[in-house]
């Protein structure tokens, strides 16, 4: 038997506070492309258009860590990225990267701007003084208690750090438990670090780290035995200068130029990487940009040759104009397309088929077929004719009080309204309910266990749906393991029903579905929400029936909070998504936690195998409740 939830690591994360998170430092760095991570310190990454924040404020009580999150956010996007000079930074670490004590150099002119901006942060933005203020305490904390230890230790760099942290933050002169006097006369250095109250500029900081180190160089015997910031480690001359090839225009060489801030250097990179990440197009990001080929590598042409190869477009245009029904169908059959940045930046370097399942017209599957349909036939019997009562319930409701119409028995409003209205109206009967749904079903091996009982849920589906005359579009997912890299991960969306199938009986098909190998669930809904938007229906669904948290190359990590993000990104397009959870067994409070994390409310559970269809219909009803009202 394949258990499927393994939950490794207890702290699984809150999407939906990330996510938030996340549009706050886009607002804050007016970066629309920005990505909030989680890290063990505070980091730029420009490469992945990314930050993060520092993982020091978990285990701590809800509002702290809110709080702490906070001011990590404020610094990063309000602060270092617009009001840090890349430039004073660049040419410091080419100046200390062979000194004695690199690590010490570089973090020190770090605290420094930490403290700089912070100050310069709630000048300018009051309303983040609470959020400083909490960090000022919790970091105090932390370097107190650094201290003594670092001290105790003989680690005196780290020791220093932290006393010089202490001083800004709590002032000069309080009891810091130094006990390091016979080594270092603190008073210079603590008259040096006074100077950092009237700093207004990395350049000034600069200074003062240079007299610092300048001072103290001579008394610390090795470097930094501990990290405590990184904000500068992916900042380099590799992430900042760009180079190009000769023959460029005038006016792009403004680009071969040191970036001022690190905004300018996350830009950049953006630019850059937007239209040559992936497996759609990798060039290096050094490249000519645009020229005349001199014709050396010309072939010259041959009237007589073959054809050797045949391109495919992908038209975007309405499919009807474009190719008949048998066309629509074959084009979909085994061809490869590259998913770029049109499914979010977690799956670049997917390549995705989309392929009908073929139905196994086999013994087995025939007589399965037969037999789940006898059992399930009084249930989508009762099912339709439990909606139909509805729609006619609806129908014969009445639009009163009408300047036209069918005259109303009651005409005492002749005589009480000033402007009396006695006519009504019939609600007009609908042929069909203005819906269309969408079902994913997660295609990945822990399925293997409990694969009849999904099929037998997916049927039921297709036929409720089919006796309601509801367009609908049923599809496996999984990524083929076999086929993966760092570089490629194939994903594949077996076909059941398709919305050019209309009322066809697509039953030996879904009974042909079988489970593969990982799922990559935020590339899935992504993918059947563009297939949904493309439909006129005024009320859109989308069903994913899954056993578990999404699982695939690369994605392990990042999984929730992608799935999280699709499924908002598919709400803001009015197409409602809903979560089945397909498990042999109850699921736990961390289960039902992370569906919720990724789902939302939207999310049920069936407590055995058994009950997976009852499941299926309970959510159809209340589905088709919100098309009838």
């Amino acid at each position: 038997m394949v258990k499927r939830f393994i939950q490794f690591n207890d702290e699984t994360i809150d999407a939906n506070q990330l996510l938030l998170y996340e549009r706050l430092g886009r607002a804050l760095a007016d970066a629309p492309f920005l990505e909030l991570t989680e890290r063990k310190l505070m980091e730029f990454r420009p490469r992945e258009g990314a930050i993060s924040m520092s993982v020091f404020w978990r285990h701590r009580s809800e509002h702290m860590t809110h709080l702490g999150r906070l001011s990590d956010l404020y610094l990063l996007t309000a602060g270092f990225w617009k009001d840090f000079s890349v430039v004073m930074w660049l040419q410091y670490r080419e100046e200390y990267q062979t000194h004695k004590f690199p690590h010490f150099c570089y973090e020190l002119l770090l605290l420094l701007e930490e403290f700089r901006l912070s100050e310069k942060i709630q000048r300018e933005r009051p309303g983040t003084v609470s959020a400083f203020e909490a960090r000022r305490e919790a970091m105090l904390a932390f370097h107190r208690d650094s201290l003594a230890t670092n001290v105790q230790k003989n680690f005196l760099a780290d020791a220093l750090l932290n006393k010089l942290f202490i001083s800004l933050h709590a002032g000069m002169y309080a009891d810091h438990n130094w006990n390091g006097e016979g080594l270092l006369d603190l008073g210079p250095v603590l008259l040096l670090i006074g100077q950092a109250y009237d700093a207004s500029s990395t350049k000034e900081n600069t200074c003062i780290a240079e007299r610092i180190t300048g001072y103290v160089e001579e008394v610390l015997e090795k470097d930094l035995t501990h990290q405590y910031y990184a904000l500068g480690d992916s900042i380099t001359e590799e992430n900042v200068v760009f180079h190009y090839h000769e023959g460029m225009q005038d006016a792009e060489q403004g680009e071969d130029q040191t970036k001022e801030t690190i905004e300018e250097v996350f830009r950049t990179w953006h630019r850059e990487s937007e239209d040559e990440a992936g497996v759609h197009l990798q060039y290096e990001l050094e490249h000519g940009r645009s020229g005349k080929g001199d014709g050396t590598d010309a072939v010259e042409g041959n009237s007589e040759a073959s054809i050797e190869e045949i391109g495919h477009g992908r038209s975007e245009g309405k499919e009807s104009e474009q190719w008949q029904e048998d066309q629509k169908n074959e084009r979909k059959t085994g061809q490869r397309y590259a998913a770029g940045h049109e499914f979010g930046r977690e799956h670049t370097h997917v390549m995705f088929e989309e392929q009908r399942i073929v139905s196994e017209n086999t013994k087995d599957n025939i007589e399965s077929l037969a037999l789940w349909r006898e059992v399930q036939k009084p249930f989508v019997r009762a099912f339709s004719e439990e909606i139909r009562k509805r729609i006619e319930m609806k129908t014969e409701w009445r639009r009163e009080r009408l300047l036209k119409g069918r005259l109303s028995s009651k005409l005492t409003t002749m005589i009480v309204d000033e402007r009396p209205k006695p006519f009504y109206r019939k609600q007009a009967p609908s042929a069909n309910l203005d819906a269309v749904f969408g079902l994913l079903v997660d295609g990945s091996a822990s399925m293997l266990d409990k694969l009849d009982e999904t099929k037998m849920a997916v049927l039921l589906f297709h036929d409720v749906l089919r006796s309601l005359k509801i367009q609908h579009e049923i599809s496996s997912y999984y990524e083929d393991a076999e086929e993966t890299s760092k570089d490629l991960q194939l994903n594949r969306f077996g076909m059941m029903h398709t919305f050019q199938d209309r009322n066809k009986d697509s039953g030996l098909s879904i009974l042909s579905f079988e489970a593969n190998e990982d799922n990559r669930d935020g590339f899935a809904i992504r993918w059947m929400t563009k297939r949904l938007m493309r439909r006129s229906e005024k009320h859109k669904f989308l069903l994913v029936f899954s056993d578990g948290e999404p699982s695939a190359f690369g994605y392990d990590r990042n999984g929730i909070l992608d799935t999280r993000e699709a499924v908002l990104e598919a709400e803001k397009q009015d197409i409602s998504v809903i979560h089945l959870f397909l498990s042999a067994e109850e699921p736990t409070e961390d289960q039902r936690e992370l569906f919720s994390r990724m789902f939302g409310n939207k999310t049920a559970s069936a407590h055995s195998v058994e009950s997976f269809a009852d499941q299926t219909l309970r959510i159809l009803r209340k589905l088709l409740a919100i098309v009838i009202k």
